[in-house]
């Protein structure tokens, strides 16, 4: 690692702990998050988290239609445009990834809205993730995806490329001066671990500090996640209707106690917060960030107070010499339906309706000398609300959602399926219902194709007010060493009759995705449960449980910090994102089909948790 000192590193380093508030997890969070932080008051910084890998492409399609746009405008309009005076008297520092595609038109729309509220604020930009311009010279390389080993598509089909930047660069912005920092695609913890490495005066070669602030990041960035959305026991999570955003107090150290505004709903407990550690990551020692590579496999998680919770035990080291890019690409278009089915065999009837309108409409396609459609996906589900109590008694009379969607090159194509659906609707068997405000239509399919760049081919730029903030980045230039993953113990031998429980009365869990990976962690809900979890789910026992989805690898990982274990599952959701057909294309009924697996415990530990 190639050493260099900056301005805020030289100078006298803050002992104080700061206080961030988590303001949103993505584009189209509550607005409401920003008032309400700002009247908790004591807030050092707010982060806002507007981009997931998808969002760019949203973002790219947007500022072809306008070159004015292509970044989150409700974060201008809403966030902002409501709270900028408040955010001015109070000295709170804005820091936000919602200048997507276009972060620099973004902040001219911030300093137009400063000017006509004759504020004293510095607004600072961070540009040089955006590599869309060398997508001829990706292909012409034969750069390949990072997963699939695809080849890189033609130039003309892709929407975005960004790379993923670090801390460093929005740093620079606030030891300039700057009261409101706008970027574009970074890291989702960058932003939080830039707030800690300012104020504290970090060194970029101290990683277990650098580990630990993105750590807070990661806790932060979905939320209210971490304060009881999306829990396990979601009925235990009090007044969701004012669910508070989290607040991190971060300790010199880099650890950090997590709260939330006081009189706010929600819950903080060491089951959300844990929840919200293993979401969405892979191997928990090898967490790849652009400023360092995370070891979270030892983090505590404790109770400190009524919703407090203190995390600590972050470990580093080196940063990997690479950045991962997310590239979007135009493949085809997709057309689906949702179409409810009510009555005797219902789940048959709509089977039956659905491959009959597949039938036709291949049918016609084959007339016409066409391609069949790449991908098909008809997925029935069922719950009973329209049959009430008595559906119980009622045989096989049921209720159902049949899900149907189709992907092919042609728009035309895609639509056809969608006229055959709609032409069939007299013509089969009964108990077909329809609720819908009119006809969808095709979309486009974006899919994700992710590679890697050294980090010296990325050039990250800073200004603030229009003039260029000198900026050198620490480049990576070692590989970190490999760290040995701690062994999950094993089942002690036990003189008791054993007992098959349910896993959701022994551990949380939390799902998520990442591309076409999917991640489930799962927390003990007492350590010494943990062995019993882990000899029932072994990576074998997962990968039968998701069989139907067809999985790739699968992975476990051990964090022993938190009882937990984390399982990352390949090729799972169909592409991922907006390019799957699927019903769950991001993974986040995962742990919900976890959690019914039963694991065989002895009678004591069954009878305390029945």
């Amino acid at each position: 690692m190639t050493m260099k000192t900056t301005e805020n590193q030289s100078s006298s380093k803050r002992k104080q702990p700061i206080r961030i508030g988590g303001a949103c997890g993505f584009w189209g969070d509550s607005n409401a998050s920003t008032g309400q932080l700002l009247r908790a008051g004591g807030l050092d910084y707010i982060v806002y988290d507007y981009l997931a890998e998808i969002t760019l492409s949203i973002m790219a399609r947007a500022r072809q239609k306008s070159p004015d746009l292509g970044y989150a405008t409700d974060f201008v309009e809403q966030v902002l445009g409501l709270n900028l005076k408040a955010i001015a008297e109070s000295k709170t520092k804005i820091l936000s990834n919602a200048g997507g595609v276009n972060p620099e038109s973004c902040a001219a729309k911030i300093r137009e809205m400063i000017a006509v509220q004759k504020l004293d604020l510095k607004v600072a930009v961070v540009t040089g993730d955006d590599l869309l311009a060398e997508a001829g010279a990706y292909q012409a390389a034969g750069v390949t995806e990072m997963f699939s080993h695809e080849a890189f598509p033609k130039s003309e089909k892709v929407a975005s490329i960004n790379a993923y930047l670090g801390a460093q660069p929005v740093v620079a912005a606030l030891d300039a001066g700057a009261d409101i920092v706008i970027t574009g695609r970074c890291a989702d913890s960058a932003l939080t671990l830039a707030a800690c490495a300012h104020a504290f005066g970090w060194d970029w070669a101290d990683y277990d500090r650098l580990s630990a602030g993105s750590l807070v990041g990661h806790l932060l960035e979905c939320g209210t996640q971490v304060t009881g959305g999306n829990f396990t026991d979601w009925r235990d999570v009090p007044d969701v209707k004012k669910i508070g955003y989290p607040i991190a107090t971060v300790y010199e150290d880099g650890s950090c106690d997590l709260s939330k505004p006081e009189g706010s709903g929600g819950l903080v407990s060491v089951g959300t917060v844990a929840e919200q550690l293993v979401y969405e990551i892979g191997d928990p020692q090898a967490y790849l960030l652009p400023d360092v590579t995370c070891d979270f496999s030892q983090v505590r998680v404790e109770a400190k107070a009524a919703d407090c919770v203190h995390v600590s035990g972050a470990k580093g080291r080196s940063a990997p010499e690479s950045l991962k890019v997310s590239a979007t690409w135009a493949d085809g278009f997709r057309i689906g339906l949702m179409i409810p089915y009510v009555g005797f065999d219902a789940g048959e009837k709509a089977q039956a309706f659905a491959d009959l309108a597949l039938g036709r409409a291949e049918t016609v396609m084959r007339k016409l000398g066409a391609p069949g459609y790449q991908e098909v996906s008809v997925e029935i589900v069922g719950a009973g609300s329209q049959v009430g109590a008595a559906s119980v008694s009622r045989g096989t009379y049921e209720e159902v959602v049949l899900k149907i969607a189709a992907r092919h090159v042609d728009q035309r194509a895609a639509g056809l399926l969608l006229r055959e659906l709609t032409g069939l609707g007299l013509s089969v068997a009964p108990g077909m219902t329809t609720f819908n405000g009119g006809r969808p239509k095709p979309s486009p399919v974006v899919r994700l194709f992710s590679f890697l760049v050294e980090q010296s081919a990325v050039s990250p730029q800073v200004s603030q007010e229009g003039e260029a903030v000198p900026f050198e980045p620490v480049i990576a230039t070692g590989v970190a060493a490999a760290v040995e993953g701690a062994e999950v113990p094993d089942v002690a031998g036990a003189d008791e009759a054993m007992v098959d429980v349910p896993l959701i009365k022994l551990a949380y869990a939390r799902s998520g995705d990442k591309g076409d990976k999917a991640n489930i962690g799962v927390i003990a809900r007492k350590a010494e449960w943990l062995p019993w979890i882990a000899a029932a789910l072994s990576e074998e026992a997962v990968a039968q449980t998701f069989a139907h989805f067809n999985p790739g690898k699968v992975v476990r990982f051990y964090l022993p910090g938190c009882h937990a274990l984390n399982f990352l599952i390949d090729d799972v959701l169909g592409g991922g994102g907006i390019a799957s057909l699927r019903l769950d294309p991001q993974a986040k009924a995962y742990s919900q089909i976890l959690l019914t697996q039963n694991v065989p415990v002895p009678q004591s530990i069954a009878q305390e948790v029945m």
